[in-house]
């Protein structure tokens, strides 16, 4: 049963606790068949354990070969040092779920088991409050039965959405930042209310309310965003004067190059991270 499996969480930062948090919450796994681990940090391990009523202990003390799955949730920067930490420690049956960004499956496969099987996830900030829009991109070697285990926990944090390992440097760019196009168009509306003198808290609250109810009509609907758009826009009406400025200010190609150079970002980190570990 999922409930008794045992899963490690590999790093203890911010993305972690979230993730912790769902997971708990849920009661997709026992508490106290979860561990948070990282290398020295005993008061941060403490921490979760108090919040969270999971196991918190360092790396050299888990009981790896009892673990169904092991969460590598580390920025990349420290995922070299983790990587050659766990090599040996992890067998190649057990699941590796990744969510270090821009580090590919087959680069962790190299680094731990020819065959390792290793899921990539891509969960975004506001799986904090649980609803992330989560990609999962399980790599060749990994069996279905670890991918539903990998999809099941994510399902924790929000949405899940099973992609391939190509295409996740492109949902990288519209998901894992994308939030932050929001916040930054929370930002302009925010300011261009207070310069013209509307309550800045009013601003934010109906800006964000209407953002989120755009949100829930695609969700929960069939129709098309362009569909949805043309129905609220009256010829020479007002958000036609709106939608009109926007195009001529160049949103949409704004926005398709945050998502492309998003996605390019993440690419160029894989490639010098890859690159860095066979130097060494």
């Amino acid at each position: 049963m999922m409930d008794k499996k045992k899963i490690a969480f590999i790093g203890a930062g911010s993305m972690a606790e979230a993730m912790i948090a769902g997971i708990a919450e849920s009661g997709t796994v026992g508490k106290r068949n979860i561990y948070a681990a990282n290398r020295s940090n005993q008061s941060r391990l403490q921490e979760l354990e108090e919040n969270y009523g999971i196991n918190g202990m360092l790396l050299d003390e888990l009981p790896y070969s009892e673990i169904d799955a092991f969460i590598l949730a580390m920025k990349p920067k420290d995922a070299q040092k983790a990587l050659v930490n766990l090599k040996g420690k992890i067998k190649a049956e057990q699941a590796v779920i990744s969510v270090i960004a821009g580090i590919s499956s087959q680069f962790i496969e190299a680094c731990l088991h020819d065959r390792q099987q290793v899921i990539r996830v891509m969960p975004n900030t506001s799986s904090t409050i649980g609803e992330s829009a989560t990609g999962v991109s399980p790599s060749p070697s990994a069996s279905m039965e670890n991918v539903w285990l990998a999809e099941e926990l994510m399902a924790s944090v929000g949405q899940v959405f099973r992609i391939k390992e190509e295409e996740m440097d492109l949902f990288t760019g519209i998901a894992g930042s994308g939030p932050a196009y929001f916040y930054y168009l929370m930002e302009s509306i925010e300011e261009t209310a207070r310069a013209n003198g509307m309550d800045i808290q009013t601003a934010r609250k109906a800006g964000a309310q209407t953002i989120l109810g755009a949100a829930k009509m695609i969700l929960n609907g069939e129709e098309a965003p362009s569909e949805l758009r043309r129905k609220v826009t009256s010829p020479n009406g007002t958000t036609a004067a709106g939608l009109d400025a926007l195009n001529f200010n160049g949103g949409g190609y704004a926005i398709e190059q945050a998502i492309l150079s998003a996605a390019k970002r993440s690419k160029e980190i894989s490639e010098q991270f890859e690159e860095s570990m066979l130097v060494k």
